[in-house]
């Protein structure tokens, strides 16, 4: 493919015809007559050789091509309008944009609270969105990068791209404060016969990995894609339920729960910033790298 032959305005007409499914809203939407429109659509459909868009009585509807190149469109426009995006130059005090993070909601308790009250401090027409991490998160990385200004998450679950170390954080075990098996200290037998509270894709954690190699299989009776909601799953049941001490130090006086450390040295949590490799020089996105890293010290000086 030859890209120097392609109209790069070609990629905004496929994402309002694909979305829209009509012509003359498509058009509308991007400030194109309806014949050009038109012949927007003719271009695309010599270049994929398919319909795209086929009538179904009065209305068009996606061919199989046309529902594959859904979401590819909408991931190619975001990665270009990050890219023409870029910026030689960043003053903080004086420029608006909006960063999108992707985090978990443990991350925006812990971190992004604080990187929220920097920004607007110091940044006032800076606006930050938070969007709940995926599930397809380790299987398509590379996409979801490309069309965020970063990811927060933990050493461990991704690799291969740049990342900026943030801060530390260990795991421990929430349990119900009358759980009535359960003392003072939990033992391994306690996590092989207790059910299990756990987050989204249980074997993407490392923590939990570890437990696979001490012969320990977690009973999951419960999962859910909150961690903010673990210590209100716990409370009140036998269930137990691993989670990040930043967190349960928030959340543990809000619930019902006792924070236990693990029976084994667990594996220390690291969370960083981790973005595409496209940003890497943009100056914005450097002032954002920079500014999370100054929170993330923040927070881990807040220890000492």
């Amino acid at each position: 493919m030859n890209l120097a032959r392609l109209d790069l305005n070609l990629v905004v007409a496929l994402r309002a015809l694909l979305e829209e499914r009509n012509v003359t809203k498509a058009g509308q939407r991007v400030g194109l007559s309806q014949p050009a429109m038109s012949a927007a659509l003719a271009r695309l459909r010599r270049h994929f050789g398919d319909e795209l868009l086929s009538r179904v009585g009065s209305q068009y509807e996606l061919t199989a091509l046309g529902q594959v190149l859904l979401d590819r469109t909408a991931t190619a426009y975001d990665v270009l309008e990050r890219l023409f995006a870029s910026q030689a130059a960043f003053d903080p005090t004086t420029e608006t944009r909006e960063f999108r993070i992707v985090a978990s909601d443990y991350a925006v308790d812990v971190f992004g609270v604080e990187l929220a009250r920097v920004i607007h401090e110091e940044a006032p027409g800076i606006r930050l969105r938070f969007t709940r991490t995926p599930i397809t998160v380790v299987d398509d990385t590379a996409s979801l990068l490309s069309a965020t200004d970063g990811l927060l998450m933990p050493h461990g679950v991704i690799s291969d791209f740049p990342a900026t170390d943030l801060y530390d954080d260990r795991w421990v075990f929430v349990v119900s404060k009358d759980h009535p098996s359960v003392e003072d200290r939990l033992t391994r037998q306690d996590l092989a016969r207790l059910p299990w509270v756990t987050y989204q894709r249980t074997y993407d954690a490392p923590a939990v990995r570890q437990l696979g190699m001490l012969g320990i299989e977690p009973r999951v009776e419960v999962s859910v894609d909150s961690f903010h909601a673990l210590p209100a799953l716990v409370a009140g049941t036998r269930r137990i339920a691993l989670v990040q001490a930043r967190l349960a130090r928030l959340l543990a006086p809000l619930t019902a729960v006792r924070v236990l450390d693990p029976p084994y040295e667990a594996v220390p949590l690291r969370e960083a910033l981790w973005w595409h490799p496209v940003h890497t020089h943009d100056a914005a996105h450097i002032w954002l790298r920079e500014t999370a890293a100054r929170v993330g010290r923040r927070i881990a000086d807040a220890d000492t």
